[in-house]
């Protein structure tokens, strides 16, 4: 691993895959900083149907596993490693540092794409019980609940899409929603609401989980009425929403109320040579070909940066 570089991108999901990609065919010596998987949570998808060019859908994993080829056939290189600060201006001649596990790097731009992790619901059993009951990816942990009651928690694309998913496996599918209306698409709540598996859960919400070792219930409260009931479950589905990863940018980067980076629409920051791009950006649509299209923009931004130097 070099230590020096043109462009760093932190984060290989879409935006940053995009990103490294672009970079790496303009020239500039590129790295993509990952700590986990390359392809971000839409490797989590079972199907992407919305992405151009592939009309008949394909597995978010297969799609992240070719962005993330794509990127180092172009010159790209990939960093397995957690990052931990940035110090702009820290590095020799102005450059930026950013602390990684695997030791410090330098970069004259740096592409922050971390896009986001998942939201917990904050009540009691949901810790102590994930993996025993509690999940948060239906792609991952679906298959382990055949002919078994299962509850998904939201109400937007990603909870509705993996209600449906779940009655590949599961006999029975609750939907818990703290309203009387779904945010999902139309076409998605259609399909949902014409399943004979899926229930829906409305003005309701998780109280508590409750299981001991396992899952076996879910405590729920009426928002309108306040009253208080138990739902038999053999496991249970988060999906409400997600918090940006930018934990290690606080006083760093101005960040909005909810954590996401601000830019402009060239994805550039308030400090000169730092950009950002995807979920972890304010004003993201938070969809796949939208945080392709920014890594795109925030890396054409950092050549015309260095170029300016």
């Amino acid at each position: 691993m070099s230590t020096q570089y043109d462009v760093v991108v932190a984060g290989a999901g879409p935006a940053g895959l995009s990103a490294g990609m672009y970079a790496a065919r303009s020239g500039l010596k590129t790295a993509v900083i990952e700590v986990g998987f390359p392809g971000g949570q839409i490797s989590n998808a079972a199907l992407v149907e919305n992405y151009p060019g592939f009309a008949d859908g394909v597995s978010g994993m297969e799609l992240g596993q070719l962005m993330h080829r794509q990127a180092e056939k172009s010159g790209a290189e990939t960093i397995t490693a957690e990052l931990s600060g940035l110090v702009p201006g820290g590095g020799a001649g102005g450059s930026h540092l950013l602390k990684t596990s695997e030791g410090d790097i330098t970069a004259t731009a740096v592409i922050v794409a971390t896009g986001a992790r998942y939201r917990l619901l904050e009540v009691p059993g949901e810790v102590e019980l994930t993996g025993r009951g509690v999940s948060y990816c239906a792609t991952c942990d679906g298959p382990f609940y055949r002919e078994k009651k299962v509850a998904v928690i939201g109400g937007g694309d990603t909870a509705i899409t993996d209600a449906i998913e779940l009655t590949t496996f599961a006999s029975k599918v609750s939907v818990i929603h703290r309203r009387n209306e779904l945010r999902a698409s139309v076409a998605v709540q259609e399909k949902a609401r014409s399943n004979p598996k899926i229930e829906f859960v409305w003005d309701s919400v998780v109280e508590e989980v409750v299981g001991d070792p396992m899952v076996s219930s879910l405590r729920l409260k009426n928002t309108k009425s306040g009253i208080i009931s138990e739902l038999s479950v053999d496991g249970v589905f988060v999906a409400v929403g997600s918090v940006p990863s930018t934990g290690f940018l606080h006083d760093v980067l101005p960040l909005d109320e909810s954590g996401c980076i601000i830019t402009n629409e060239q994805m550039e920051t308030d400090i000169a040579g730092v950009f950002a791009a995807g979920d972890v950006r304010h004003g993201s649509a938070r969809q796949v070909i939208t945080a392709a299209g920014d890594g795109a923009t925030a890396a054409l931004s950092a050549r015309r940066y260095i170029s300016s130097l």
